[in-house]
């Protein structure tokens, strides 16, 4: 997608650490989040019990993480500002390399069009396809996770996710709780509505997590803007 919203995006010369404002974009999002959380954390509340559902998901549980993340332009504006603000020079770089990883795996694929900024020289043969932010099962930028990841709960074995994470096929396929992506929906067009209002399409403002980090981070292998 050629396009980016200046509104959103960060340039070369912004500062890293804790003195980075927070941006009028990034609050929205931010208290979206929190209602997005106590909406889920009701609507699974009444899950438990009315019906006697209870998610499956749990901690160290990511193979979800392995799935294309969709993310929106207002999302990953407010995801980089808290890398920039939140993680070290260190943390940064390796977060880095693993993005780029990613990129020359989604770059590698049969039928895909290889970007003549991705090294072709990385090393990939023992690549397993995952979010960037996945370390040892754990998101490390948890707190600002896009609403896919907030409202994404199965209440089937996680096999079945691995199963359906790796294309095999099999009989059960995972169950998905579509009541918490229904409690949720008013906030997702919440932030549809506040992107609109720059003058953008919604449909335009949304690429998978990598290529937004990239590009938000400004890092050289990103696809064009």
């Amino acid at each position: 997608m050629n396009f980016i919203d200046n509104k959103y995006s960060r340039t070369v010369s912004d500062e890293f650490g804790a003195n980075i404002a927070i941006t009028p974009q990034e609050k929205f999002i931010s208290d979206t989040y929190l209602a997005v959380d106590k909406a889920a954390a009701h609507g699974l509340e009444n899950l438990r019990s009315e019906e006697g559902i209870i998610p499956t998901c749990k901690l160290g549980c990511s193979y979800c993480c392995r799935f294309h993340i969709l993310m929106n332009i207002a999302e990953a504006h407010t995801m980089a500002q808290y890398i920039k603000r939140e993680f070290s020079a260190n943390q940064i770089n390796d977060l880095r390399i693993r993005t780029q990883r990613w990129h020359a795996w989604d770059s590698s694929r049969p039928g895909r069009y290889p970007f003549i900024n991705i090294d072709n020289k990385i090393d990939i043969s023992d690549y397993v396809p995952c979010c960037p932010l996945l370390i040892n099962g754990t998101c490390i930028a948890y707190p600002v996770r896009p609403i896919i990841c907030r409202t994404h709960y199965v209440c089937t074995n996680p096999l079945l996710c691995l199963a359906a994470n790796e294309n095999k096929s099999a009989h059960d396929t995972p169950v998905v709780l579509k009541s918490i992506l229904a409690v949720t929906s008013p906030f997702s067009i919440a932030i549809k509505n506040n992107i609109e209002k720059t003058g953008m399409e919604f449909s335009r403002s949304i690429m998978l997590l990598p290529h937004w980090l990239a590009i938000q981070m400004n890092w050289d292998f990103a696809i064009s803007p």
